[in-house]
Order: structure tokens, then C-alpha cells, then sequence
């Protein structure tokens, strides 16, 4: 799988578990709703520093969004 991809799915995990909108964690995170939408679709690819801004919105560590399954 295309680590773009995974790393989409896995912020929508991690944001549903929270249940929490797109928008909700953008705002969290700092970024834009739209930019969200495309990082969880696999279209984003986004920087190490974009990956701890989400992982620090999703209470989760860095290396959860990278992971496979």
C-alpha cells in the first residue's frame, strides 16, 4: 500500500476513535479542513513536521500514523 495511503487511513481511524470532525481536528492541528480531507484521501503528502501536528491532535504518537493495519 502506498504509505500516502496509510497514513490517510490511519488519521481517519484515529480521528473517528476520537470522534471528531475533519474540521475539529484541523483546528486542533492548525491546518486546513481541506488539507485534512486530503491527507486522509492519500492525495497529501505530508512533511514530518505536518505528521506530528496530526499526531499531536490525535493524542497519538508519531509512528501510530505510519503504521500497516
Amino acid at each position: 500500500m502506498d504509505i500516502r495511503r496509510r497514513v490517510g487511513l490511519n488519521v481517519k481511524r484515529f480521528r473517528k476513535e476520537l470522534g471528531v470532525s475533519q474540521e475539529q481536528l484541523a483546528f486542533d492541528c492548525g491546518l486546513h479542513r481541506t488539507y485534512v480531507s486530503g491527507v486522509e484521501r492519500g492525495i497529501r503528502n505530508p512533511t514530518v513536521v505536518v505528521l506530528e501536528m496530526l499526531a499531536n491532535g490525535l493524542k497519538v504518537p508519531v509512528w501510530r500514523l505510519l503504521e500497516d493495519g
